[in-house]
């Protein structure tokens, strides 16, 4: 993408905002950023910026905004924000943060998308790669913004890249050298007019500029995302936990197997995979045939499989207290991802729900609830509706905040009990996001 002296107006001052403007710089263009979100929660943003020498604003957007040759879209800035509305009328030309950095990205893009899973996925999939000898970078929705490091990855380098729908839905020309869907269950319904299918369809776009040179790896067990799969040019490969496949990656008798036209390429034990739960399961098949794709030594995939611990905010074991774990899975902002961490346990569970509801139905997880949960706090802005749908059928309190919650749980639980931060919601009404709660969940742990 030639930008040489192009404005480029960015909207949103957040982590993928201030790396696409960094970059819009650094290639000769005059970036303007933009954020109508509270000052006092962007101060690092706007040293940042004036650090960087790069003109912005925020509160709002001014007319200034538009005045651009092209605008940058961060992954939080709603679709139907009036901002984007307004460019769309005057017929500016709009792109996703990541449409914009793989502009400038020469090496193989590992696309990482779905509903649940894509961070624990990305962050395997670029630590097993480096594990075998390969470079590669993380980024996106984890950690770096893929516009802080496209520009440094060289070909014949790697970039596993987490993907949300968000950012898929402003694409024109992206495409990753191997796309996963690793499962698609409702979430984000208030952005998709409560249509399963427009989430899908947004889901599926990772794939839509492939060809029969790139790559495409499917979760086989998502029943949505098989109903809704479309057929696309690239080379399909698929994982599964309870059927065999053709050409991907399945489990039998405890031994996971990598096959390719029916022919066995690789093997290792389900014990190999250190990480617990039939979700992380998937999650090392789908990372599994992006390696085997590139050849990646058969022993070396597994010495990483074997050392790999996971990622923070998920499943995170904190501390145990007088045989007590607790976990922080932040992280789960959504039902399906709850019903994967209480699948994980089997010890009788204290479960902390609540935060910034996105129109959840919490009769998908209620059987597992009465099965595992011993008590819920209900916390946040949708502590009524979690107390009003599960007051009748296990115990629940609500709490005002998770200092409460942690006095409380320190005196209710006993040897063998878990307390699980898993909240099936957004994070938005009490924090600045899921690291944020989970940090203060694990502060106050720590603090006991």
């Amino acid at each position: 993408m030639k930008i040489v002296n192009k404005k480029i107006s960015i909207i949103g001052a957040g982590r993928s905002g201030l790396g696409a403007a960094k970059l819009a710089k650094r290639f000769g263009a005059a970036p303007f950023v933009s954020d109508s979100g509270d000052v006092n929660k962007l101060m690092k943003s706007v040293e940042a910026l004036k650090t960087a020498e790069i003109e912005f604003e925020i509160g709002s957007h001014s007319d200034k905004v538009y005045d651009c040759d092209l605008m940058v879209v961060s992954p939080g800035v709603s679709s139907d924000a009036e901002v984007l509305k307004t460019a769309q009328e005057r017929k500016i030309k709009t792109i996703s943060e990541v449409e914009f950095a793989s502009s400038f990205c020469k090496g193989n893009i590992i696309g990482i998308t779905g509903t649940n899973g894509k961070t624990t996925t990305t962050s395997l999939c670029g630590y097993l790669f480096n594990e075998c000898g390969k470079k590669a970078y993380t980024a996106g929705n984890i950690g770096l913004a893929f516009s802080e490091v496209a520009a440094d990855v060289k070909e014949n380098e790697f970039i596993s890249l987490e993907i949300s729908s968000f950012q898929l839905d402003m694409i024109e020309e992206f495409k990753p050298k191997v796309g996963m869907i690793l499962n698609i269950t409702p979430d984000h319904m208030n952005r998709y007019d409560n249509k399963i299918e427009n989430y899908a369809a947004s889901k599926q776009k990772i794939y839509e500029n492939q060809n029969a040179d790139d790559f495409l790896i499917l979760n086989h067990d998502s029943e949505l995302l098989m109903n809704y799969w479309k057929k696309s040019k690239s080379k399909v490969y698929y994982f599964s936990t309870k059927s065999k496949v053709e050409n991907g990656c399945f489990i039998e008798n405890g031994i996971v197997k990598f096959v390719k036209s029916g022919n066995e390429k690789f093997t290792c034990k389900r014990e190999d995979i250190f990480l617990r739960g039939d979700h992380n399961l998937q999650n090392a098949m789908a990372v599994i045939i992006a390696a085997k794709i590139f050849d990646l030594n058969n022993e070396r995939i597994i010495n990483a499989l074997r050392k790999y611990q996971g990622v923070p905010h998920r499943l995170e074991l904190v501390r145990e207290i007088d045989g007590v774990k607790f976990i922080n899975d932040s992280k789960a902002t959504n039902i399906d991802s709850v019903w994967y961490a209480l699948q994980s346990f089997d010890e009788p569970i204290f479960l902390i729900l609540g935060g910034q509801d996105k129109g959840n139905d919490y009769s998908l997880i209620e059987p597992l609830v009465l099965e595992k949960v011993k008590k819920i706090y209900a916390i946040g802005s949708s502590a009524e509706k979690v107390f009003n749908f599960f007051h009748q059928k296990v115990k629940v309190e609500i709490k005002k905040d998770l200092e409460e919650v942690i006095n409380m749980a320190i005196n209710e639980t006993r040897n063998g009990d878990v307390v699980l931060l898993s909240p099936a919601c957004a994070s938005f009404d009490m924090f600045n996001n899921y690291e944020h709660r989970g940090d203060v969940f694990k502060e106050l742990v720590n603090n006991i």
